[in-house]
């Protein structure tokens, strides 16, 4: 399957900014199952934009814009040829040991309700770790509401669980806590989806987790949806958390208020332009091949 994935970041403020710096980890990498066909980013204003990596792997391109500046808009904009692994993550680049991955933080860190509830749902379950995630998947996703308006990306964990209410970054979030309860490594994936009712505008992307299984590696679960990411999810980052794997994070010098606007569409792509194919922005260009580079 071929999809095509458009994001606009706008972002206006209400006095200019003298300068600005953004992290950006907007570019998926190639592994099994994900391969960019293309990618680029574009800007609507002259900086500076340097590719690398961060420290969990996740492509980053490091923005730098000096003022004044009334306003940004991040564009990026490609093609990735998807087929589903059941979920299985192989092929990944891996920084760290997965046990790194049962670190805490401020938005995954479980309290005694979250606790008891992941227990629970383990005893209940029985068998293998991979037979306890399942069940604790399909618990989430019974237990917690899809709810966009009481919830920002500072919630916490044990918030969207007492209020039994959260968006996608939330379940991902109650879900990793659970799983670090129980002794299983957790992390955060944030991406894009193509959802199975062919609405394809969207008002962000979309995030999972994954969990650790022995003899298996690593192993998406999405509680937003109930299921294991199919062909449809194209994974971009990873992180502890949120705040590890966000798309577009920074710090900006003047501006006072600021407005954003998020336009994200997802679509599958039925005809392919051999020449539009080829076109990349110089840094996704880059990016691409290093990811290539490690993964041969």
């Amino acid at each position: 399957m071929l999809i095509h994935v458009r994001h606009r970041t706008r972002y206006t403020y209400d006095h200019p900014v003298h300068s600005m710096i953004q992290a950006l980890r907007l570019m998926p990498r190639n592994h099994e199952g994900q391969h960019v066909r293309r990618w680029q980013i574009d800007l609507d204003q002259d900086g500076t934009l340097r590719p690398g990596e961060d420290a969990f792997g996740n492509v980053l391109h490091m923005l730098s814009l000096e003022g004044p500046i009334s306003g940004l808009c991040i564009t990026v904009e490609g093609e990735v040829e998807m087929q589903d692994t059941s979920g299985i993550v192989r092929g990944a680049l891996e920084k760290f040991p997965a046990e790194l991955y049962l670190r805490d933080t401020p938005l995954t860190v479980a309290d005694k309700a979250i606790a008891d509830f992941a227990r629970s749902v383990a005893a209940e379950a029985g068998g293998s770790p991979l037979k306890i995630l399942h069940a604790l998947l399909a618990a989430l996703h019974a237990e917690i509401v899809f709810d966009t308006q009481q919830t920002d990306t500072a919630t916490r964990a044990i918030d969207a669980f007492r209020m039994k209410q959260g968006v996608c970054q939330d379940l991902s979030h109650v879900f990793i806590a659970c799983a670090r309860v129980l002794g299983i490594p957790a992390r955060y994936v944030g991406g894009y989806l193509m959802r199975s009712d062919d609405k394809i505008h969207q008002e962000a992307g979309h995030a999972w987790a994954e969990a650790n299984v022995t003899g298996l590696g690593w192993i998406g679960f999405d509680p937003a949806n109930g299921i294991c990411p199919t062909e449809s999810h194209i994974r971009v980052g990873v992180g502890l958390d949120y705040l590890g794997a966000s798309p577009i994070r920074g710090a900006r010098l003047g501006g006072r208020a600021e407005t954003m606007e998020v336009e994200v569409t997802v679509a599958n792509t039925y005809q392919s332009d051999p020449v539009h194919q080829t076109r990349w922005s110089r840094p996704a260009e880059a990016i691409a091949q290093a990811s290539q580079q490690f993964q041969a």
